[in-house]
């Protein structure tokens, strides 16, 4: 889908949900906050989302969905969860649950899921068990085969829609002996399986997304037919893998939403109000504040945009690039929305403030983006596994390679670019030393010399500025590799488990977000909308970077936050999302008195 169509796409759905702010609009904040305090599923925001068909998107059109690109589901997310991440959740698990059939799964099995979800059928994934966690070698339900079929026995918890939904793709063991090849997967409709061998567990009471399903399923000798498996029996831990690595990047748009809500929430705020004389927006110290909240929130759009069409043009580097995403985003948006917090002040504090309620709620639910499908150290532990070839890779990768990947570096990075065809089974489990964005960045560090050079005054400054500050950053990958074969010699086989390695793998994640966003600006820079490409505002997301490494020093002064500022404010006068994307928003219908109290 091109970038206009895929914004018509957008704005056509921003007009169906209305105003968040307006208590009449199909998804307003009022709602939204009533379910989160009553804990009460959102079954009407979910039908009327299903009813416009959004989850479509996330479904392959071979089998009757809409699926196209993954970046359309994606983006229609964000905007869905910039009212109410509960019910962006549960649609997106509908979603991911669906990927062990996309991957595996027979033509039939996608069609009956596929057309049970487009008449409201829910799904849920089966993988966590309650003494296990991430550990999924040690899950113990069984898959016992029998006459025509098999008996399923366990129990899986803390899974999403595990209630709701009528139909549950579970992870369970059909091996004698532990080890990979001991996991198939099966498809349970619980409508098709005697009532006394299914139990549901209690829905939990949860800090965040308060109105979702999290819960699970007691089963004990639940009888599926030997259709309900999914692939060859033994293959279940790679469509698992493969499944969660999908999960893994697409999350992110959740922790995007969130900052996107608080920060347009505060700037409702500072814009309005007046202090001394001063507009808020206008003190030196909270202009920084928004500006560099506004920097983290593009480093992550930057970082996704790549890893998200990497699912499509270099699946077989997603282990690293979901690993990346995953672990970064969230950290990152964690520390933008608690920088925010000191803007706004006491009113983030407010449960019943009739302007900034949302924002307490954003707050608490941005977290899950950071636990959901495998956590801050599930994700560091896969880059550190993968960390001495990547390090060997982009430090010294021959010309042939990195002129390869700077080719599809053009795609991943390019937001107008045709991609091709999802094929999710094309998805690898290791990434063999690939990293497109840490391949490209040489040239893309080329092409923004470049770009420089045809730009004028100030911005021609800002733009070497920046590359001059991403080179230094990338150069790292020197000493870094250095480090690493230090470490492995002191630390011989505790090397692998060690906390060094994983802060290593840290520091990866910045150099790769340096490359994407570095990348994102040279590919996608002629197809911006005003007021973007904006030299100013990538030299700000470099710094952003950089403070990770080095906290107390800045590389942009106050000519370059006032331009950050005046692109901000463009955005968010003209009510569009802040992201490379810029989707029209809906209007803004509601009386916005309350923003100034």
């Amino acid at each position: 889908m091109s970038k206009a169509d895929l914004t018509a796409l957008a704005a056509q759905l921003e007009e169906y949900l209305g105003d968040p702010h307006d208590a009449g609009s199909r998804m307003s904040f009022t709602r939204v906050l009533d379910h989160d305090e009553h804990e009460e599923y959102p079954y009407a925001f979910v039908s009327q989302l299903r009813r416009w068909g959004v989850h479509e998107y996330s479904l392959p059109a071979e089998q009757g969905g809409r699926a196209g690109n993954v970046e359309t589901g994606f983006n229609l997310m964000r905007l869905v969860g910039r009212r109410d991440a509960t019910t962006a959740t549960a649609l997106v698990i509908t979603n991911l649950s669906f990927m062990p059939l996309w991957i595996a799964g027979s033509d039939e099995q996608k069609r009956s899921a596929v057309e049970d979800m487009k008449r409201g059928g829910g799904l849920s994934w089966g993988l966590s068990e309650r003494d296990h966690g991430s550990d999924l070698l040690a899950n113990e339900m069984v898959a016992e085969k029998t006459d025509g079929g098999y008996l399923l026995t366990g129990e899986k918890w803390l899974i999403g829609n595990a209630t709701v939904a009528d139909t549950m793709v579970v992870f369970a063991r059909t091996g004698k002996r532990n080890g990979p090849a001991a996991y198939s997967i099966f498809i349970v409709d619980k409508r098709q399986i005697p009532a006394i061998t299914a139990e549901e567990l209690p829905v939990e009471k949860l800090h965040g997304l308060r109105a979702l399903d999290l819960s699970g399923l007691r089963l004990k000798g639940a009888f599926v037919p030997d259709s309900a498996r999914v692939g060859a029996e033994g293959q279940g831990l790679e469509i698992a893998l493969k499944s969660t690595q999908l999960a893994r990047t697409v999350i992110s748009s959740l922790a995007m939403s969130a900052v996107d809500t608080g920060l347009r929430l505060t700037l409702d705020f500072t814009e309005g109000r007046v202090l001394l004389g001063t507009a808020v927006s206008d003190v030196p110290y909270s202009r920084r504040q928004l500006t560099e909240a506004f920097a983290d929130l593009m480093v992550a759009d930057a970082v996704s945009l790549g890893a998200v069409r990497s699912l499509q043009a270099a699946p077989e580097q997603l282990s690293v690039w979901s690993s990346v995403v995953k672990y970064l985003l969230p950290t990152l948006l964690e520390k933008t929305m608690s920088q925010l917090n000191m803007v706004l002040g006491a009113r983030f504090f407010l449960r019943d403030h009739p302007h900034y309620g949302p924002y307490q709620k954003m707050l608490r639910d941005l977290l899950v983006a950071n636990i959901a499908d495998g956590n801050t150290v599930v994700n560091l532990r896969n880059l550190g596994q993968q960390l001495d070839g990547l390090l060997a890779s982009a430090g010294g990768a021959a010309p042939a390679v990195r002129e390869a990947a700077a080719e599809r570096a053009a795609t991943l990075f390019g937001m107008d670019r045709e991609l091709p065809v999802y094929e999710p089974w094309k998805q690898e489990l290791f990434s063999r030393g690939q990293d497109d964005a840490m391949l490209a960045a040489p040239d893309g560090l080329s092409r923004l010399r470049a770009l420089a050079e045809e730009a004028k005054g100030t911005e021609r400054d800002r733009l070497l500025r920046a590359a001059d500050e991403a080179e230094e950053l990338l150069d790292r990958v020197g000493p870094l590799t250095d480090r690493a074969a230090e470490l492995k010699a002191e630390l011989g086989r505790e090397y692998a488990q060690s906390a060094e390695l994983f802060e290593l793998s840290k520091e990866y994640c910045l150099l790769h977000a340096t490359a994407a966003c570095v990348l994102t600006y040279v590919h996608s820079h002629g197809v911006l909308d005003d007021p973007l490409p904006s030299g100013a505002l990538l030299l700000l997301q470099i710094e952003r970077l950089r403070r990770h490494l080095y906290p107390h020093e800045s590389v942009t002064d106050p000519s370059v936050i006032d331009e950050v500022m005046r692109v901000l404010r463009h955005l968010h006068r003209e009510n569009r999302l802040f992201s490379h994307w810029q989707f029209p928003l809906a209007e803004r219908v509601a009386d916005l008195t309350a923003a100034r109290l």
